[in-house]
C-alpha cells in the first residue's frame, strides 16, 4: 500500500459542499458509522448485563449451596474422616457435615412441603454465606436439643410464621405402631428467617441443627459433607480429585452439576442476545456497502484519471477499502467507548432514567433485585470489536472490487 492510496482513501471520507466548507464525512457514511457504534455499544452493554445476572445468580446460589458436595450412599458414617481427606486437598478451604431430608411444615390449616437441612452452625458459615442472608435471628441460634428451625422468607410468609412461633414438622420416616405406620411429628420453634433472593430456597428450605436432624431422621452418620474451595471455578477438577481420594460408596457433585439448568439457561440467553444484537452491526455494515457504491459511482471520473496516470486496479481497490474500513474503525471505536462507559456506570444511568420517566425496570418483589447488575469482561469487548471490524471490512470488498473494474475510456467518454 503506497502513501498516495492512503491519502486518497482518507480524502474520500470527506465531502466538499458547494459553499466550500468541508465536512469530515458524508451523511450516509455518518449514518453507517452511527449504526455500527450503536450496535457495538448495545452489544457490549447487553453482554455485560448478562454477565452480571450470571454472577448474581451464581452468588445467590452459592450463598446456600456449596462448591462441592460429598454425599453418602445412603449416608456417611465417618464424616470426620471424609472431611479430613477433603481438607487435605490444597484447593479446599473448609468442609462441613449436613443431613438432608424431606418433610412437611404444618401450622393450623396451612401446610407446606420443605427440604430440611441439618447443619452445624459453626461449620456452616465456613462453607456457605447463608448467615449473611439472615433477616431475623442468627444461624447460631440453632442449639442442639432445643429443636429450633430457620425458615426461608417466602416459606415463613406463606405459613404466617415469625421468630418465636411454633411449627409442626412431619417427616415421611414413619413409626411402626399396632395401628400401623405413623409419620413422625415434632414441634419446632422458629429462631430465624433468611432471604437469599432465590425462590427455590426462600420458599422450600428449612434449617435445623445437625444433631436434631440426625435424631429426627434416625441417622447414625450424616447425609454428606459440603466443601468450599479457594476458587469456585476449580470445582469440577477438585470433584474429580476427591472422587479418587474418598473411600467407600459416595457421590461427589460440584455446583456446576447441581445447578446446571440455571447456568445453562443463562448461557443460552446470552448466546441468543449476542446473535440478535450482532445483526444490528451487520445491518450497519450493509449501509457501508450502499455508501461505498454511491461513492464509486460518483467518483468514476476520478478513478478513470487515476488509471490513466498509471494507478493499478489493486491501488484503486486499496483506496476504497481504506475509505470503508475507516468508517468501520471509527464507528467501532466510538461504540466501544460508549459501551464500556455505559456498562461501567449502568448503576448510575438506569436509576437516573427511572427517576426521569418515573418507571421501574426491575420490581424487587418479582425479580428479588432492584438494580441491573453489570460485569464488564474485556474478552467480550475484544470479540465484539473484532466482529464489527470484520463485518465493516467485508462490506467494503464488493464496492472496492467494482471500483477496480471501472473502464477509464468508458468513464471519460462523456466528460
Amino acid at each position: 500500500m503506497s502513501p498516495y492510496e492512503l491519502a486518497v482513501g482518507l480524502r474520500y471520507t470527506r465531502s466538499r459542499k458547494g459553499s466550500g466548507r468541508n465536512t469530515f464525512i458524508s451523511f450516509i457514511a455518518l449514518i453507517s458509522m452511527a449504526g455500527i457504534a450503536l450496535g457495538v455499544a448495545a452489544l457490549i452493554v447487553v453482554l455485560s448485563v448478562m454477565n452480571g445476572f450470571q454472577q448474581e445468580l451464581r452468588n445467590r446460589i452459592l450463598s446456600v449451596a456449596s462448591h462441592v458436595e460429598i454425599r453418602g450412599l445412603p449416608e456417611l458414617a465417618d464424616w470426620r474422616g471424609v472431611a479430613k481427606i477433603a481438607r487435605d486437598n490444597p484447593r479446599v478451604t473448609a468442609a462441613a457435615p449436613y443431613v438432608l431430608g424431606q418433610g412437611m411444615l404444618s401450622v393450623g390449616d396451612a401446610n407446606r412441603g420443605v427440604i430440611v437441612r441439618g447443619v452445624d452452625p459453626a461449620l456452616e458459615d465456613t462453607v456457605a454465606d447463608i448467615g449473611r442472608s439472615m433477616r431475623w435471628g442468627r444461624l447460631a441460634d440453632l442449639v442442639p436439643g432445643e429443636f429450633g428451625i430457620v425458615l426461608g422468607a417466602e416459606l415463613a410468609r406463606a405459613l404466617g410464621l415469625r421468630v418465636g412461633d411454633s411449627v409442626v414438622l412431619i417427616t415421611p420416616q414413619g413409626t411402626v405402631t399396632p395401628a400401623g405406620t405413623l409419620p413422625r411429628v415434632r414441634n419446632f420453634k422458629v429462631v430465624g428467617v433468611f432471604e437469599v433472593g432465590m425462590y427455590e430456597y426462600d420458599s422450600g428450605l428449612a434449617l435445623v441443627h445437625l444433631d436434631d436432624a440426625r435424631r429426627l431422621y434416625r441417622m447414625e452418620g450424616v447425609s454428606g459433607v459440603r466443601v468450599k474451595l479457594d476458587e469456585l471455578f476449580a470445582a469440577p477438577a477438585v470433584a474429580r480429585e476427591l472422587m479418587r481420594a474418598v473411600p467407600g460408596p459416595a457421590e461427589i457433585r460440584d455446583w456446576t452439576q447441581s445447578h446446571a439448568n440455571f447456568f445453562r439457561a443463562v448461557a443460552i440467553e446470552k448466546r441468543m442476545m449476542f446473535i440478535i444484537l450482532t445483526l444490528i452491526v451487520a445491518v450497519a455494515a450493509f449501509n457501508i456497502v450502499s455508501a461505498q457504491v454511491m461513492v464509486v459511482t460518483d467518483k468514476q471520473a476520478d478513478i478513470a484519471i487515476l488509471r490513466t496516470m498509471g494507478a493499478a486496479p489493486s491501488s484503486i481497490l486499496a483506496i476504497f477499502v481504506i475509505q470503508g474500513a475507516l468508517i468501520g474503525i471509527i464507528g467501532t471505536l466510538l461504540g466501544v467507548l460508549a459501551g464500556v462507559a455505559l456498562a461501567k456506570n449502568i448503576d448510575v444511568v438506569v436509576p437516573a432514567i427511572e427517576r426521569l420517566f418515573n418507571v421501574q425496570f426491575l420490581d424487587k418483589s418479582v425479580y428479588y433485585i432492584s438494580d441491573l447488575p453489570s460485569d464488564l469482561q474485556w474478552a467480550d469487548v475484544t470479540t465484539v470489536a473484532g466482529i464489527a471490524l470484520a463485518l465493516a471490512l467485508v462490506a467494503t470488498l464488493y464496492p472496492a472490487w467494482k471500483a477496480a473494474r471501472v473502464n477509464p475510456a468508458a468513464a471519460l467518454r462523456y466528460e
